[in-house]
C-alpha cells in the first residue's frame, strides 16, 4: 500500500516566526498521537530579507489513516478555539499544501 504525504509550504514574515512555531510545535505532537501517522518532517530557509520559508511533511499509512487525521485536527481545534486560518491571515502567513503519494517505481 502506498503512503500519503501531507506536504505544506510556509512563507513567513520574520515577526511571525516565534508564534508559527509554538503552534507547529502543538500541532505536531498532537498529529503523533494519532493512529495511522508513520512520520514528520520539517525544514525552514531564512531568505535574504529575513523571512522564513518553511516546509512540513506528514507521512501517513493510507488515504483513510490521513482523512481521519484531518477530522480529528478539525475536532481538536475546535475543542481548542484555534482557527488555522485566521492565525495565517493575523500572521500575514502564506500556506501551499499538497497531497503526494509514495513513487514506488
Amino acid at each position: 500500500m502506498k503512503q500519503i504525504a501531507f506536504i505544506s509550504k510556509y512563507h513567513i514574515p520574520a515577526p511571525s516566526k516565534a508564534p508559527f512555531l509554538e503552534r507547529q510545535h502543538i500541532a505536531r505532537a498532537f498529529i503523533h498521537t494519532l493512529e495511522g501517522f508513520v512520520q514528520d518532517y520539517a525544514y525552514e530557509r531564512i531568505t535574504e530579507n529575513g523571512d522564513t520559508e518553511y516546509i512540513t511533511i506528514a507521512t501517513w499509512e493510507s488515504d483513510a489513516a490521513l482523512n481521519n487525521a484531518r477530522e480529528a485536527v478539525q475536532a481538536e481545534n475546535l475543542r481548542t478555539g484555534f482557527n488555522r486560518a485566521e492565525m495565517l491571515q493575523q500572521l500575514n502567513i502564506r500556506m501551499e499544501p499538497g497531497l503526494f503519494r509514495e513513487d514506488l517505481r
